[in-house]
Parts: structure tokens; sequence; C-alpha cells
């Protein structure tokens, strides 16, 4: 392994995976963020939408068994994690998955992992400005949606634009008050359960709550399962600390101490917060359609402090678009670089920032988050279509680690950064998600996007055929400026 921070690989596999040692050019990005950075932005990546608004949607479904949800899902996306930064770590030319994912699956895989990622991010941001526009309603009621979302994505554009350090810093300071104002949820909440408070409808906190009402699954196996897609969204992002690979400094030690960390994240921030506030709000109380950690000051009288939770969890959104505008605009320059994206894409502002990707997902984040203006079921469609699009980026992950240990074992034999046990548990994972996909098909108000995301594919393999030919060119050269191989 080469000195930390550099972007040359000490040895690397070839483009068809059978070995050599391949020195590729720089990448052009700046590895501006630090340690503090790359580990809240894991945070930020963990935290978002999908905890302060979708779990609503997840209690509604599967009562206090949506505990027992994330459990689940983020174990199996802990192994995920793992395999990524084994790879990851295994050539520090690699920027983002999309790199290994060409090296072992072929270009193919680098063209459709690409884009979908960042459409996948794009649903994300999308669901984010839904978010906002929902908690704006808290303080402005009568204000037209469009204005909190324009404004919240003229901020987030205006702190990309700027400099890679300059998002770190906004990222850092975002995940902070995240941080923060759920741990002091918490400490209210256990604060309240201990002194067995009665709210004004006259609800009384106790851990009882989380089987008095129905039981632990007070909606039977299907109301478990049921909770899985939101579950899922909320760690979407998760693996946005992959993204950053080439802006880090010091990789070989902050990414692995990031990635560690999700276990802990899980259980603090999902678990224990949510366990706290159905304690305090029964499970049965909770509408799906706001945000339970808003809901439950208000259920308890503290009008102030629910306007500051909503201050914040609108501040999580931006920050979640944030991170959503980050990874996507380097999907795109990542793309362009290969020729597999128009090549405006792949321009960098003085700041060494993709300034054109950076205007594509905000045009489209734009567009997309206008579906909150028009259906009121918007966030439960765009946040389905975005869950299965992730189950098949963290599969193509995961196949790409499969490959990775049947071609370099001997990568494997040297990395201190070893997945133990890591190809029975890959497809353990894998079965997982296969399972996810049969669950989706089972519920209404997910089948139908499940059913429509195979459009997006076959748009994807229609635009291969017409790019393959130039990308194959561009790989049979060592690719462009910019283009690590292994």
């Amino acid at each position: 392994m080469t000195a930390a921070g550099s972007a040359e690989p000490a040895a690397s596999a070839t483009a068809d995976g059978t070995g050599g040692s391949v020195s590729p050019p720089a990448t052009g990005l700046e590895r501006g963020l630090s340690n503090r950075h790359i580990q809240l932005i894991a945070i930020g990546g963990a935290i978002g939408t999908g905890l302060f608004l979708g779990s609503g949607i997840g209690i509604h479904k599967a009562g206090p068994s949506i505990l027992l949800v994330y459990v689940v899902v983020g174990a199996m996306l802990f192994v995920m994690m793992r395999a990524m930064g084994e790879l990851l770590l295994s050539n520090l030319g690699y920027r983002t998955f999309q790199d290994f994912a060409a090296d072992y699956l072929g270009e193919w895989a680098r063209f459709f992992i690409g884009w979908t990622y960042w459409l996948c991010l794009i649903s994300i941001a999308t669901a984010d400005m839904v978010g906002v526009q929902t908690y704006a309603r808290f303080w402005w009621p009568d204000l037209p949606g469009w204005v909190p979302m324009l404004v919240a994505v003229a901020f987030v554009l205006a702190l990309n634009l700027i400099a890679v350090q300059a998002f770190g810093e906004a990222e850092f300071w975002f995940a902070l008050i995240k941080v923060v104002t759920i741990l002091g949820l918490i400490v209210v909440g256990l604060f309240l359960i201990v002194t067995s408070f009665t709210a004004p409808n006259g609800d009384t906190a106790s851990v009882t709550h989380l089987w008095d009402d129905g039981g632990f699954f007070p909606n039977g196996f299907m109301g478990f399962l049921g909770g899985f897609q939101i579950a899922i969204f909320a760690f979407a992002g998760i693996e946005l600390v992959g993204t950053t690979a080439a802006e880090a400094k010091d990789p070989e030690k902050n990414l692995p101490r990031a990635i560690n960390q999700v276990p802990l994240r899980i259980l603090f921030f999902y678990v224990l917060a949510l366990g706290v506030i159905m304690c305090v709000t029964p499970w049965s109380e909770i509408d799906p359609s706001e945000s339970p950690f808003v809901a439950l000051f208000l259920l308890i009288g503290l009008g102030g402090a629910a306007a500051l939770i909503n201050a914040v969890v609108m501040t999580s959104a931006v920050s979640a678009a944030n991170s959503g505008f980050f990874s996507s605009s380097r999907m795109a320059y990542g793309l362009a670089t290969t020729r597999q994206a128009p090549t405006v894409f792949g321009k960098l502002t003085r700041t060494a920032v993709p300034g054109n990707a950076l205007l594509l997902s905000c045009g489209v984040v734009l567009l997309g988050g206008s579906l909150g203006l028009i259906f009121d079921d918007a966030f439960q469609l765009v946040t389905a279509v975005s869950s299965i699009l992730f189950i098949f980026v963290w599969s193509m992950i995961l196949a790409s680690y499969l490959v990775y240990r049947r071609r370099r074992p001997e990568l494997h034999a040297a990395s201190a950064y070893r997945l133990r046990f890591g190809v029975p548990l890959t497809w353990v994972v894998l079965g997982f998600f296969a399972f996810m996909l049969v669950v989706l098909g089972l519920f209404e108000d997910t089948r139908g996007p499940l059913l429509l995301t195979p459009v997006w594919f076959v748009i994807l393999g229609i635009a291969w055929m017409l790019v393959r030919r130039r990308a194959g060119r561009v790989a049979a050269s060592g690719g462009p400026e910019g283009t690590p191989r292994a």
C-alpha cells in the first residue's frame, strides 16, 4: 500500500482483473476532506429525511417491530460497507465504487452503476425537497411549496460550487446539529420515561408502550415486512463515504474509522431514538405524514421545542440534499471522464469542483421535487423507487467483491482491512436483497415502482449499446486523463 493520501496504487489489477501494475494519472479532484469531515459525512449519510420523516411511515406499518427492522437492515448494510472499504483500500487510485466495479465486472458496470447511483442520489435529494416543503408548512401553511424548495436548492448549490472544503465544512456542521438534536431528544425522552410523565392527552411515558398495544408485532408478520422499504431508504446514502475516497486525506485511516462506526450509529440514531419516541408516544398515535420527532414535543405540550426540532429536521433535509448534490456530481464527473456521459460534465471549475455536473443535479432535483406540489403521496413514491435502485447499487458492490476475492486473493490476504468470512456473508446479504425485492412486490404502495424500475435499466441498456464502442476504446488506451485503471 502506498503512502497515505497518495492516489497511486502499489499493485492493482488490469481492466480484465488479471493483475498487473498500472499507475493511474491524477484524478483532478482534490484530497481536501479531513478525518472530521469524513466522519461527519458518514454520519450525515445515515441520518436524513428517511429517519426524521420516513420513520413515521415505518412505525405506522410495523409498530415497535420497526426497531428490529432497522437492526436487520443495518447489519446487512454493514457487511456491504466493509466489503466496499476493503475494495477501495486495495487500490487508492479508485475514486468511487464505480471504478472497482469497472475493474472486476467490466466497463458496462461502470456505466450501469454510475448512472443508477446518480439517479439514486437525485431521488434522495428529491425526497429531501418534498420533506422541506412538508417542514415549511409547520410555520407557513399557506406558503407555496416551490418557495422553500427553490431557496434550499440554491443554498446547497452555492455551497457545492465553492470548493470541496466548503462542502466538508457545511456537512460537518449540518451533521453535528443532527447528532446534538438526537442526543437531546434521547435525554429528554429518557427523563420523561423515568419520571412517568403524563402528556395532556392522558398518555403516560413508559417502556411498556413497546408491547402493550398489540404486542411487539402489532400488525403481524406482514406489517413487519412492510417496514423494510422505508428502512432501506432511511439507510440510503450510508455508502456516501465511498464516493469521498478521491477527496479524502489519509484514506487508509479515515475510511475504516468511518465505516467501523456504522453499527454504533445504527443503534444510537435509529434503534435508541425511535425506541424512546415510541415509549413516550404510543406507536398507534404517530401520524405517518408527520415527523415523529416533532410530534413528540407537540404531544407533551412543548410547542417551542417542537418548532426547534422542526428547524433541525429541515436542516437535516438540506444536509442530505447537500450530500446528494456532492455525490451525484462526482458520479456524473466520473462518467464524463470515461466518455460515458457528455464531456461537458467532466469540466472542473477553478476550485476543482465539477460545476456543470452540479448544475445538472440541481435542475433534475427541482423537476423531481415538483412532484411534491402535485401528489400527496410523492414522498412514498420517491422513496420506493430510491430503495429499489439502491438495492441494485449495493448488489453491484457485493458482486464486485466476490470477483475481487476470486481473482485477487493475494490482495485480500495482504489487506489491513479484510472482511472476515467475506464470501459467505456477501452471499447472505445478496440473498437478503433478493428477498427484499419479493417483499416490495407484496405491497400495493411499492409494487408499482418495482414494476416500473426495469424501464430504467432498459433505457440504460440501449444507451450502453450506443456508447460501448467508444468506452471500449477509452478502456483499451488506459483511460483518459483522470481515469484510474486497476
